[in-house]
């Protein structure tokens, strides 16, 4: 049985998406491949609001955030750590045998921009890494104000992770002076999982040349030497790339601005109806996510119950809360391809499904 899927990702994957996923594959070294890789770049350029080279990497994100890591780390990494995945950021960067500190801040609190600027004035670092939007907690820091703080200390790089953010606001990469800026496909992008996408800045590169134990997958510089051919230093995902261009045509065919406002409105919606429901919002309102909210179970539904009701009889999924916060909090993502059709069918079966687990009038 097939079911939609609400939760924070991977998200619903259109009809259009999947069929383009279906051509007959091509040689990575070919002509054909080049041509495929060079009809991306344009519209990745536009999003990403750069004039660096976008680069393509068949793994998941944590694959470039390890990479970054490896890649311009000498002196020492400031981690800002508010969620579950920006707090395994931190992890990683120990497990990479880097020096690493940990700015640390409650779940559900934004990355605050004069903690970032306390931590950088020791002179200890000479990186940083931050999550825009922390999909464990449906928060959203002001990237504006922490990149504000980053460019202060020139020699500081900066790697941030937009993977549920991308394509949901504008993250104007060259305008913020972002060193790598790094996305998933199975986010907002509503593509399958297996890809991540990523641009860098001729200063991390720069840093990357002089890193002796970057590695080769996730090497900085092999990519932009393969990029300058029309390529990927290994074997790519090839049926994903169809679908990027798939997906890219569709973006720019709504309008870029249009899928901004799409994403706040079907946001707001969900929001206001399960607040008017009795719930409250995990983060405070002001830093509350855009392309998924993260609500308490403060009425205290069974959560497993109500999704196995969402899934058996109306056929869609929803977030029952991510580690710590299981069962605790509940996740509903409005990112992609959703509409105010696909989001009303939601709510009015979230009403249905309520009604019966919760004893909701």
């Amino acid at each position: 049985m097939s079911y939609k899927l609400f939760i924070p990702g991977p998200i619903d994957v259109s009809e259009k998406t999947l069929r383009a996923m279906t051509q007959a594959p091509i040689g990575h070294r070919s002509p054909d491949f080049v041509a495929l890789y060079e009809s991306v770049q344009p519209d990745l350029q536009a999003l990403f609001y750069t004039k660096d080279p976008v680069y393509l990497s068949t793994s998941s994100a944590w694959g470039v955030m390890e990479g970054s890591i490896r890649n311009v780390v000498h002196k020492k990494v400031l981690n800002c750590m508010n969620g579950a995945f920006s707090d395994k950021w931190h992890d990683v960067s120990l497990r990479c045998g880097k020096a690493a500190g940990a700015l640390q801040f409650d779940w559900g609190q934004p990355v605050d921009p004069e903690a970032v600027r306390r931590e950088l004035a020791t002179g200890e670092y000479d990186a940083i890494t931050f999550i825009h939007n922390e999909t464990s907690t449906g928060t959203m820091s002001d990237i504006a104000a922490i990149m504000a703080v980053v460019r202060e200390f020139p020699e500081v790089i900066s790697i941030v992770d937009t993977v549920s953010s991308f394509s949901v606001v504008p993250i104007k990469k060259d305008e913020l002076g972002i060193d790598v800026l790094l996305t998933g496909s199975q986010k907002a992008l509503a593509l399958p999982p297996g890809m991540s996408i990523f641009s860098v800045s001729d200063r991390a590169r720069e840093r990357a040349a002089t890193m002796r134990d970057r590695g080769y997958y996730f090497d900085f510089i092999e990519f932009q030497k393969n990029h300058e051919k029309g390529m990927t230093p290994s074997t790519p995902i090839i049926p994903l790339i169809y679908a990027l261009r798939s997906k890219l045509e569709d973006i720019m065919a709504e309008g870029i601005e249009k899928r901004y406002a799409r994403h706040a409105r079907l946001n707001q919606t969900v929001r206001s109806w399960v607040l008017a429901k009795g719930f409250t919002l995990f983060p405070e309102e002001q830093n509350g996510s855009i392309s998924l909210n993260c609500f308490n179970n403060n009425l205290e539904i069974d959560l497993p119950t109500l999704n196995k009701v969402l899934k058996d009889k109306h056929h869609l999924v929803i977030d029952g809360g991510y580690g710590k916060l299981k069962g605790k909090a509940f996740r509903i993502s409005n990112m992609g391809d959703e509409t105010d059709e696909t989001i009303a069918k939601l709510l009015s079966a979230l009403e249905s499904a309520l009604t019966e687990v919760g004893n909701f009038n």
